[in-house]
């Protein structure tokens, strides 16, 4: 039998696609309304994302005014406080938070740091942020609807969130859900764009363990909202269905007001495992992008090589898949089986070992680095400090013995903004102040900048720390007002109108900090190409900003991980991941870098 053997079968040919040509613009709408480059696309996420968070601004603050002050504005009801509550946690978490971290930093920075040109589905990622244009602008219109928007809370447990006597209960819950649904929606176009740019359209060279952190992180988290996010989209769906058709997914037999409702059959504690089966990865959706961006502005800003990169890895996965294992114990009264509550206790202290691996590799990695105390970088210490504080007491709430007595007191609010909240805003300001001169050419004021950070930090501190020792004097949540409670102390309401006040000033620097971002973009101080020396792939590009397509006629190469940084017997302080090995020498040590690549700013 004879065998056919080629002449050259040492040699593969690459199996590579050719490139398809992107739709450039032709007009200032599809340049910049109707635009299928993944930057302009961040940019509006970012934006909508933005003002809808300066609602839930607002609202907090209208809320810790009624606390503080109770009895002094009259006109805030307890039906309106109750609708303050649920925008302003549903806003924060969902339309805020998630999409700026997937919706922003991962359109606009996934293509870049993987060396695409753009996402794999243009036209598909465009329509992803218009169905959350319009899934915001739902949620806006329940402000304006009959009854105003839905009072449930933002979890949005029934049978309280259908029935007549919370408010909103006709059009705003209705509209809620709606919003929800669409917001999935928009999500799942933009989240499969993600994925399968990270693992089809990676530049040659680009390994999985050569991808920045940052990137890692978002991909994880998008692989998690994937499977996630149906559950909630099918208990919102059930629920919309329960409210209009008076189906009984979640709805038992019940008497409202002397009378007996069509209802029949159903339970609500099957819509509390779907909310929380969405709602524990939920915090890692937001937290694992987080954990990426931190790691490079610490590599980059320590001048160091990130520590046990592989762990680093694996650890996001492992968290990751972990995260779908304790969504129970934020049920631990809800009457569930004791056994029940030791298996989700158990996985609950498990999912911190990989997060404490993540949190030593960040110490060891600013263990004896070139520390430059930039703000990028006070935010991500910032972070550090902050969500470990908030992992402790998690720990406490993760234990059903300790949980049952401190569910719904002011203990779980402080823990979970701190977790939720505080942590993950640090992230996106020191990764705004990072980023801001790849989007706009200019660096962010300096002065603006260290005064938003120490009072955001502090101020944040002040805020969260009082309130967990409101917690343990067993001052509910979700309360309008204490009156003449006999176990609560007048000391806790001492400390309900310093938080206010602390609340307020907080409030006003993130006004400063916006301000800084509208008036730098014209008036700051030109940032040069990559001004903090990165390594990474999104500031090697031909132009400064990169423009539609990033890489012009040829996608670079990439030779290395990201984290070359003071790598011993180097010539240079940093090496980007596209500079050749023949072409790191000290001979051609300046004119290889990227032109008018200058110092960190101290």
């Amino acid at each position: 039998m004879a065998f056919f053997v080629p002449t050259e079968a040492e040699h593969v040919a690459p199996a590579e696609v050719a490139d398809v040509e992107l739709y450039h613009p032709k007009s200032w709408w599809t340049r910049y309304i109707f635009c299928q480059d993944a930057k302009v696309i961040a940019i509006q996420y970012a934006i909508t994302a933005g003002a809808i968070g300066l609602v839930a601004l607002v609202l907090s603050w209208l809320m810790r005014l009624q606390l503080g002050f109770p009895d002094s504005f009259s006109f805030i009801d307890p039906g309106d406080y109750l609708q303050f509550i649920t925008m302003h946690g549903m806003i924060m978490v969902i339309y805020l938070l998630t999409a700026l971290f997937l919706g922003g930093f991962g359109n606009y920075l996934i293509p870049l740091m993987v060396g695409a040109r753009d996402m794999v589905f243009p036209y598909v990622n465009m329509l992803s942020y218009w169905v959350y244009l319009l899934a915001v602008l739902v949620l806006v219109a329940s402000f304006f609807v009959p009854g105003g928007p839905t009072g449930a809370g933002w979890t949005l447990y029934p049978p309280q969130a259908i029935l007549s006597g919370t408010p909103g209960a006709e059009w705003g819950i209705i509209l809620m859900l709606v919003s929800l649904a669409l917001f999935i929606v928009g999500f799942t176009m933009g989240g499969l764009n993600y994925v399968v740019t990270v693992l089809q359209a990676r530049t040659r060279g680009m390994t999985l363990l050569r991808m920045p952190l940052t990137v890692w992180g978002i991909f994880v988290a998008t692989i998690l909202a994937l499977l996630a996010f149906p559950a909630l989209f099918v208990g919102a769906v059930m629920m919309l269905l329960d409210r209009i058709l008076e189906t009984s997914f979640f709805m038992p037999a019940i008497v409202e007001m002397g009378e007996q409702l069509n209802y029949a059959g159903g339970n609500p504690l099957l819509f509390q495992h779907l909310f929380w089966f969405f709602g524990h990865p939920e915090v890692y959706i937001v937290a694992l992008p987080g954990f990426g961006i931190v790691s490079d502005l610490i590599s980059t800003h320590a001048r160091r090589n990130i520590f046990g990169y592989r762990m680093m890895v694996w650890a996001i996965v492992a968290i990751g898949a972990l995260s779908f294992l304790v969504w129970a114990h934020h049920m631990y009264v809800s009457g569930m089986n004791p056994w029940f509550g030791f298996f989700f206790a158990t996985t609950t202290l498990v999912i911190a070992v990989p997060t404490a691996i993540k949190v030593y590799n960040w110490v060891l990695t600013l263990w004896r680095g070139d520390i430059h105390l930039t703000l990028p970088m006070l935010f991500a210490i910032a972070f550090i400090v902050t969500f470990v504080n908030g992992g402790i007491t998690g720990l406490f709430l993760g234990n059903p013995v300790v949980d049952v007595p401190l569910s719904d007191t002011m203990f779980v609010v402080a823990h979970f903004h701190m977790v939720m909240g505080v942590a993950p805003i640090l992230v996106i300001f020191g990764a705004i102040y990072h980023w801001y001169p790849l989007v706009t050419g200019r660096m962010l004021n300096e002065t603006l900048g260290k005064f938003h950070f120490w009072v955001t930090f502090l101020g944040a501190y002040l805020i969260y720390f009082p309130m967990h020792y409101l917690g343990f004097l067993g001052v509910p949540r979700r309360y309008f007002e204490m009156g003449e409670t006999d176990f609560i102390p007048q000391s806790a309401q001492t400390l309900n109108e310093f938080i206010t006040v602390v609340a307020l000033i907080v409030g006003f620097a993130q006004l400063v900090f916006l301000f800084n971002l509208v008036w730098s973009a014209y008036k700051g101080r030109v940032s040069g190409r990559n001004p903090w020396r990165a390594t990474t792939l999104e500031w090697q590009t031909p132009d400064f900003p990169p423009r539609h397509g990033n890489w012009g006629p040829t996608q670079p190469v990439v030779y290395r991980w990201a984290y070359d940084y003071s790598v011993p017997g180097a010539d240079q302080d940093f090496l980007p991941q596209n500079l050749a090995p023949d072409q790191v020498t000290a001979d051609n040590r300046h004119k290889d870098l990227p032109d008018g690549a200058v110092q960190p700013a101290e």
